[in-house]
């Protein structure tokens, strides 16, 4: 860029004592706007919408609660689809991290809520820890297990934690205060009896485990496992044996209504329903808690539900409706 300007006139003798001062600073004058111009135009190119010039920095989006898991990988992962992933270990454990953000009023206002999502994602790293003996009243049983899958390899672990994310939100949405046995934030468990003790330490008006079936194919359909009545070592499930069948029909009938899945055809004699006293975590909970098996993980049918999000986000939903219509009374 070329200037024309004061310096290229011819010198006059009697004005130089003050003329070539007048021309530098002319000079600088010019070479400084010029700079200046250039800055400004780089700055507010930068910025995009010739304000300020500043760049607004943005953190990354979580993926969409409705991502799929058909692009899962097919090797055991930590964290869940909806965008939470954590590092297991990397974070305080699950009784005071799960901290919940309910709405400011809704129908169950005031209501605790746990849902204890089933199988820590990091569990098959540590057999030795999950395999030992924990007392459930009735007999002693393994701490934990790692779960099921699909064919394919989408895990179990994997598939609660979306679920119960998705359950969180709904319920979180009514009012409800939300806490979790573990979100994928510690390195494997809690075993089954620390898992009733969270619900029991939260004095939770009611508990869901969530949880998928990993039969023979051909076996379709979800199922609620509600407490029979124990009463032995620490187990005494007698008090909470009737409200937790309330809780489990009413999952049962809205799971139906918002997912057309229809129940199990291999455990309930079609109900949706199945009693058992083998559970540590359903013996050993003093507050009102059911098990749902959202359906068969290794029949294809039921695995194209379950790795699916609308499907999640279904079944979410009608798991929601049903606590909401036996908290809300």
């Amino acid at each position: 860029m070329s200037y024309v300007g004061p310096d290229f006139d011819p010198p006059r003798p009697p004005r130089r004592s003050w003329r070539r001062p007048l021309t530098v600073a002319v000079a600088a004058l010019v070479l400084g706007a010029l700079v200046g111009w250039l800055v400004w135009q780089a700055v507010g190119d930068s910025g995009g919408d010739g304000s300020d010039g500043s760049v607004a920095q943005s953190s990354p989006s979580p993926a969409s609660p409705d991502t799929s898991a058909s692009d899962a990988p097919s090797s055991p992962i930590t964290g869940t689809d909806d965008g939470d992933a954590k590092e297991p270990g990397k974070s305080p454990a699950p009784s005071s991290s799960s901290t919940s953000r309910p709405a400011a009023s809704g129908p169950l206002k005031g209501k605790v809520f746990v849902i204890d999502p089933g199988h820590n994602p990091g569990n098959f790293r540590h057999t030795t820890e999950i395999n030992r003996q924990v007392d459930i009243g009735t007999n002693s049983k393994e701490c934990d297990t790692t779960g099921t899958s699909t064919n394919d390899g989408y895990t179990e672990a994997r598939f609660t934690l979306d679920v119960s994310h998705r359950l969180r939100t709904l319920l979180e949405q009514q009012g409800a205060t939300v806490k979790f046995t573990q979100d994928g934030d510690r390195p494997w468990g809690p075993c089954v009896d620390e898992r009733a003790r969270i619900g029991n330490k939260a004095k939770a008006d009611a508990v869901i485990s969530i949880h998928a079936d990993g039969s023979g194919p051909g076996n379709r359909g979800f199922h609620v496992i509600l407490p029979g009545a124990v009463n032995e070592g620490e187990a005494d499930t007698r008090p909470i044996v009737a409200p937790s069948r309330e809780l489990g029909e009413r999952i049962a009938g809205n799971l139906v209504s918002a997912t057309g899945s229809a129940p199990s055809n291999y455990i309930g004699d079609g109900t949706g329903l199945d009693v058992r006293t083998d559970l540590g975590g359903l013996n050993l909970s003093t507050v009102p808690k059911v098990f749902i098996e959202c359906g068969n993980m290794r029949d294809s049918k039921d695995a194209a539900l379950l790795t699916s999000g609308a499907w999640r986000q279904k079944a979410a939903q009608g798991i929601s409706e049903g606590i909401v219509s036996f908290l809300a009374e």
